[in-house]
């Protein structure tokens, strides 16, 4: 569906609905009552339009966003591959499906500085286990990697997605 019309479905209600989730739901036992609450709407008006939103596009996803350093993984690698552009769909559908790997996606290369076109990021406790994880995807790609390094975390960054104003 074109970005316009997705634009267009949205009512008032579904534009505050956005603006009470966008920031994050709150750690309460309903939280979807808190905000139908806030909204002056049925819980079930809730889940009803934040699905229509997650069916059409309009939002991709609800859910967490875990502070990892805090659950105790604090060696947390950016692996990063130099894999054939003609198996990289297969192979980041691949890398992206182990257990360990908590998102995979594929980038550009910038040619002659970054040859890398796949990324997978790794967490663990220590910097061994995440070499040690980075080795089993090795692995997996097989000859289709030509060179792959590991970049690791040194600080926390707040990730949001996009915020449309109240």
């Amino acid at each position: 569906m074109p970005e316009a019309n997705r634009e267009a479905e949205l009512d008032a209600t579904d534009r505050r609905l956005i603006v009470a989730t966008q920031g994050g739901l709150l750690r309460v036992a309903r939280p979807y009552d808190v905000i139908a609450e806030q909204l002056g709407i049925p819980a079930d008006e809730v889940l009803r339009r934040l699905q229509c939103m997650l069916d059409s596009g309009v939002i991709r996803r609800i859910g967490a966003v875990p502070n990892h350093y805090a659950i105790g993984y604090t060696a947390n690698g950016m692996s990063v591959w130099d894999v054939d552009d003609e198996r990289i769909d297969e192979l980041g559908v691949a890398v992206g499906g182990l257990e360990f790997v908590t998102h995979c996606y594929r980038r550009p290369r910038r040619l002659p500085d970054w040859p890398y076109n796949l990324f997978a990021m790794v967490h663990s406790q220590n910097r061994k286990e995440v070499a040690a994880r980075v080795a089993e995807i090795a692995l997996l790609l097989g000859d289709a990697c030509r060179a792959h390094d590991i970049l690791y975390s040194t600080a926390i960054l707040k990730k949001t997605g996009l915020r449309i104003a109240g």
